[in-house]
């Protein structure tokens, strides 16, 4: 940590009645009033051009207030004249320090230490060198050198508190999360219940995920009322961190109105930005937009308030409008980790992959093996990395029906827009009571191409081979779909997918071929409620013909873990009725109430278990009968090994009328497993 001066002011020159008419200026120097000390030594010089006193204190002026180069060369012409001086050569090198000239800093201090071990203001300016080139081991050693000398100095103690603040920060950017937390800990015992060591101690906890330590840290911060309004800000962010946004936001309101009793503008600032995100993490975007105009109005070009905007623009998923506004932030500063990373972020979500991967390294390179920019390489590198699913399962209703089934896919993707495509799959069915029997074997390959950033197009081939009593059968398999994203918070499929149907042996006997025309439509909002919609048209080899309508209305009650809550109805007509062979209505309606509980797996840290589960309950009307009740009800549960690997179970029981029949209940097991077949893409 550099100090703009690590020496008083040395004036230690045995000094005649002359530099008595200096004390005012040597005044101005202690009193760090650098401008009129300036002037003033300026005057002297002019009429006394070689008094040596007078030459190091105006150089000692000039380079306090900031003209370094100005005072290295004033003091280098002052090492010509009097080459032995100890005093200028201490100057000298603090003047080197001033200017950041650090790998020359520490070669003359070298030799200052050399000439004497025990001179103190040696000593501590080569542990500051030392710490500025982030050599803090070294640096420890020779401040405790500069404390053995002067035991005590309040200098030489708040250098060393930056030493092991700085050490602790080098130590967090490299993940070595214990030794950061020991060295802080360390500086507490020196420094009891310092606020910036808290402070650090509390971030290094929140980066390393150990949320409720950071919480307890700035509990220990807002016992010093001076700093309460800093750690109701800190709480704020933990408790955001842990999913309670509205303890987030409450403990931000508390901060917020502190802020009219408040003088450090710094302070003003962190309490506006925070209350201003909670608002945001709470969906309060109406709120949120207030305030930021109302800053904007004021400040129109200040990064932390474009920052804010760009956010409050993330969440309400006008991503192209955040672009804008990191793209303002990265004029003003193109070292701005917010500008940097919050455009990766936004760039992401519009599908300009490669540009996103752009700006994320722009932003290790201003910030070194910085947790979040590797987190969002790491996670975008997953999106591009070859994996092979797999899932066996086995099934059985109380038809009688029992099939066995395995199921492979592999994505391997070649760029950010192709990807190659793979899949396979066998079922063996059979029933105990008509012991009809059958198995099929399907492969497809395909691939995936974005077109566009918000169009996508899959498309795989291939063939079921299926042997059933009666017959022996090869047919052909595709399944073509674009993805589009037409506006914001809207997805639209629209597909084509040419199957067999196997859900038992006797239908897979029947060879029967289904060509389905499909439309999928998702809508999202800023207010929590979503709508899913899907339509089938489905043409059978067999000359009957289906359409099916089902939609979903439903509430995100919370985000983490995700639960939601709706109501899903689905209509399906038949063209034809055939009630022997197939389940084939000429009308069939079904509605349902249902609650969802998910822990994303892709979320979700390794060596940790996620799930999902599913209730549903409601009524269908088949034909005119009378109403039925049903009920479903989905599983889920895993566990991921590392970053490569998950595993998980999954079932389904549901008493729904399906492809087969009305009235009956089934019931499915299985077990899912993913690998990533490497660690990073294969391309560049």
């Amino acid at each position: 940590m550099q100090h703009k001066s690590i020496l008083l002011l040395l004036l230690c020159i045995t000094l005649t009645g002359f530099a008595q008419n200096m004390q005012e200026g040597f005044t101005y120097l202690e009193t760090g009033k650098y401008d009129k000390a300036e002037v003033f030594f300026e005057n002297v010089l002019k009429d006394f051009p070689d008094n040596k006193t007078a030459k190091l204190c105006y150089g000692r002026a000039v380079g306090l207030l900031g003209n370094s180069e100005k005072a290295v060369s004033i003091f280098t012409d002052l090492l010509e004249i009097y080459p032995t001086d100890f005093e200028i050569k201490l100057n000298y090198a603090e003047s080197l320090l001033w200017n950041k000239n650090y790998t020359d800093a520490k070669t003359f201090y070298e030799g200052l230490i050399k000439e004497d071990p025990k001179s103190f203001p040696a000593l501590l300016g080569y542990a500051n060198t030392l710490s500025n080139l982030k050599i803090y081991n070294e640096a420890l050693i020779y401040v405790n050198k500069a404390l053995e000398v002067l035991p005590g100095n309040p200098n030489a103690l708040t250098s060393k508190k930056y030493i092991y603040l700085g050490y602790a920060y080098q130590n967090q950017q490299q993940q070595n999360y214990e030794e950061a937390e020991k060295l802080l800990k360390e500086n507490l015992v020196l420094f009891d219940n310092d606020k910036d060591t808290l402070l650090n101690l509390a971030n290094l906890y929140l980066i390393a995920g150990e949320f409720d330590k950071a919480e307890d840290t700035y509990n220990i911060i807002s016992n010093n009322p001076e700093n309460k309004t800093i750690a109701l800000n800190g709480i704020a962010l933990v408790k955001h961190l842990k999913g309670k946004e509205k303890d987030a936001l409450s403990y931000s309101q508390q901060a917020y109105n502190t802020i009219s009793t408040l003088q450090d503008t710094t302070v003003i600032k962190q309490t506006q930005e925070r209350y201003i995100q909670a608002n945001i993490w709470n969906k309060k975007y109406k709120e949120a937009k207030i305030l930021i105009d109302d800053l904007i109005e004021q400040k129109p070009n200040e990064n932390w308030i474009l920052a804010l905007r760009a956010t409050l623009n993330i969440y309400k998923s006008d991503f192209k409008k955040s672009v804008e506004d990191y793209n303002r932030i990265l004029v003003n500063d193109s070292s701005s980790f917010d500008g940097n990373l919050g455009k990766a972020n936004a760039l992401k979500a519009l599908g300009y992959y490669n540009d996103a991967y752009q700006s994320a390294n722009n932003t290790l390179t201003f910030y070194d093996k910085q947790k979040d920019a590797t987190n969002f390489i790491k996670t975008l590198n997953t999106s591009f990395t070859p994996f092979l699913e797999t899932k066996a399962s086995y099934t059985f209703d109380n038809g009688d029906n029992e099939a066995y089934a395995f199921q492979a896919n592999v994505e391997f993707p070649t760029s950010t827009k192709f990807k190659w495509l793979a899949s396979y799959s066998y079922r063996n069915t059979s029933n105990s009571v008509t012991n009809n029997k059958a198995k099929s074997n399907s492969a497809l390959f395909g691939v995936s191409y974005q077109l566009l950033p918000n169009l996508t197009f899959s498309g795989s081939a291939g063939l079921s081979a299926a042997n059933a009593d009666t017959s022996d059968y090869t047919q052909l398999l595709t399944d073509i779909v674009l993805n589009i994203k037409p506006f914001k918070l809207q997805i639209l499929d629209l597909g084509y997918k040419r199957e067999i149907q196997s859900f038992n042996a006797e239908l897979l006997d029947r060879e029967i071929v289904m060509n389905n025309f499909y439309a999928n439509y998702n809508i999202s909002t800023n207010f929590n409620l979503g709508w899913f919609t899907q339509y089938y048209y489905t043409s059978q080899s067999d000359n009957n013909t289906r359409n099916l309508i089902f939609t979903s209305l439903y509430y995100n009650i919370l985000s983490k873990p995700s639960l939601k809550a709706g109501f899903n109805y689905q209509y399906i007509t038949f063209k034809d009725q055939v009630p022997a062979i197939y389940f084939s209505p000429e009308k069939f309606n079904a509605t349902e109430i249902f609650v969802n509980l998910i822990k994303d797996e892709a979320i979700t840290k390794p060596k940790e278990w996620f799930y999902e589960l599913t209730a549903a309950f409601g009524y269908q009307f088949i034909e005119n009968d009378p109403k039925q009740s049903t009920y479903r009800i989905q599983s889920k549960i895993g566990y991921k090994f590392s970053e490569r690997a998950l595993l998980n179970t999954y079932s389904t029981r549901s008493n729904i009328a399906s492809a087969t029949a009305a009235g009956f209940t089934f019931t499915e097991f299985g077990l899912r497993f993913k690998w990533y077949l490497f660690n990073k893409p294969l391309f560049k």
